[in-house]
């Protein structure tokens, strides 16, 4: 099992890194929330990694926090029905901790709106990971002490609210993240959508 690999960020798209590991450059997919979180080209990189075995193919999947990686685990070991693309659309689409309180909270409207996402499966992985024993439990209290910031909170609406109206999933994430960092004013996630539409219409 290869845990992590660590070099040269070489080359780096909102699906997928390439990092030079002495000479050697591995190709790895990863979720936006990863991809937020990659230095820039040419630094040092370290990502952990889930090495994903097909008979046509050995796929290593990264992430940049060890939560992302436990629940793409999570969701590929123990939901009927998603793999590892639709794992990583999951973390693409919401944040660790925003997932697990919609998951506590029974919220399928939420978990739906992410791209990929139908409302079966949704309904399926708030009843397949309740049902774990000791994990509904973990989340509740986890939700308690490191709830997600009101920032994160008003993110996460205003990607979905664009990707409901048919906005993609990397504009919508990409636009509402810039707007965050350079009008940190915004205090809505009315406001955020508004501003979003407003900018991605411009084509800025």
């Amino acid at each position: 099992m290869i845990t992590f690999v660590s070099g040269k960020l070489v080359a780096a798209l909102p699906t997928q890194a390439v990092i030079d590991v002495s000479g050697v450059g591995y190709e790895v997919l990863i979720p936006l929330s990863s991809y937020d979180r990659l230095p820039a080209i040419g630094q040092a990189v370290q990502v952990l990694t889930h090495l994903h075995v097909r008979e046509d193919a050995h796929i290593l999947y990264g992430f940049m926090s060890i939560a992302e990686r436990d629940l793409f685990r999570l969701l590929v070991n123990n939901v009927s029905g998603i793999g590892p693309k639709l794992a990583l659309a999951v973390l693409s689409g919401m944040s660790v901790s925003s997932f697990k309180g919609a998951v506590v909270n029974g919220d399928v409207a939420s978990l739906s709106k992410i791209s990929g996402l139908g409302k079966k499966t949704a309904e399926r992985i708030v009843l397949e990971l309740k049902d774990k024993v000791g994990v509904a439990a973990a989340w509740e209290a986890a939700s308690a002490s490191h709830a997600p910031s009101a920032e994160d909170e008003q993110a996460n609406e205003a990607v979905l609210a664009l990707i409901a109206l048919g906005y993609k999933q990397v504009d919508a994430h990409k636009t509402v993240r810039d707007l965050q960092e350079k009008q940190p004013e915004i205090k809505s996630a009315e406001e955020l959508v508004k501003l979003a539409l407003k900018r991605i219409a411009a084509g800025r």
